[in-house]
């Protein structure tokens, strides 16, 4: 896998996680799930993610390697 499938599958677990959470335990978990949407909003604007930094430095491949353009 590569980061962006990385991004998308745990912006997609911290999501379903917190809105179980604040519907089980407490309804501030819900602030979780608008962090996570609000950093996916900001994304699309700037194009800056913090958690690729982090999955990068972890050595997490930024594209497949013997592809044509990444894909």
């Amino acid at each position: 896998m590569i980061i962006t499938d990385w991004i998308h599958a745990i912006a997609g677990m911290f999501i379903l996680i917190s809105l179980a959470l604040g519907t089980l335990v407490h309804p501030y978990w819900y602030f979780a799930t608008a962090f996570v949407g609000a950093n996916l909003f900001q994304y699309g604007f700037t194009k800056f993610c913090p958690l690729a930094l982090i999955l990068k430095k972890l050595g997490v491949p930024e594209n497949r390697s013997g592809s044509c353009c990444g894909k």
